[in-house]
């Protein structure tokens, strides 16, 4: 990584790597194929690129952010090394912090309900909520978008550990992101 200094600020230029974004935002809507192709992966595979997340998310948390906008358009997934790649962070925040607008920017399909509303906490549960969401699509079958036993293939150990870490209350998840690690890599035989 190089830092390219401008009239606007800096700029930082990241190496060049391989890899299929597993949501690709478009003007005419997602491309969700990447996904749908790392979901139908061995899971011990999957299993591996979701490590390799949660311990990024345990240097997020050591340095005292919270994640905002987490969510799979964020994974760059190269399939002939097996190796995941997470992109696009601009979007994370000392924490906790409190909400001053009506919502933070990121994927419904990710987002913890606090984060659409104003007033509320962002903290370590808020994070602990996208990782939850970022577990669920990542081991569930490429049919099901939605929250749903059908398509989950993982064991049900880790299914109770998603299950807690997506929980509307915050205060009902995990505490923090190394309690779900922690419990995530018990579930994981």
């Amino acid at each position: 990584m190089r830092t390219v200094h401008g009239p606007d600020g800096p700029t930082l230029v990241y190496p060049w790597y391989d890899g299929i974004l597993l949501n690709h935002a478009t003007v005419h809507g997602a491309d969700r194929t990447g996904l749908a192709r790392f979901q139908r992966l061995p899971v011990p595979h999957v299993e591996a690129a979701l490590d390799a997340i949660l311990d990024a998310h345990l240097a997020v948390s050591a340095a005292g952010l919270v994640a905002v906008d987490l969510y799979d358009g964020c994974f760059l997934y190269d399939f002939s090394t097996s190796r995941i790649r997470l992109i696009d962070l601009d979007e994370y925040r000392p924490g906790p912090f409190v909400l001053d607008a009506d919502r933070l920017p990121g994927s419904r399909r990710y987002m913890a309900p606090e984060e659409f509303v104003r007033g509320a906490t962002i903290d370590e549960r808020t994070t602990v909520h996208l990782l939850g969401r970022t577990l669920h699509h990542l081991l569930d079958a490429p049919e099901c978008w939605q929250i749903s036993s059908g398509g989950w293939r993982g064991s049900a150990d880790q299914r109770r550990v998603v299950d807690q870490a997506i929980t509307a209350a915050p205060a009902d998840r995990y505490p923090d992101v190394p309690t779900l690690v922690r419990a995530w890599r018990l579930a994981t035989p």
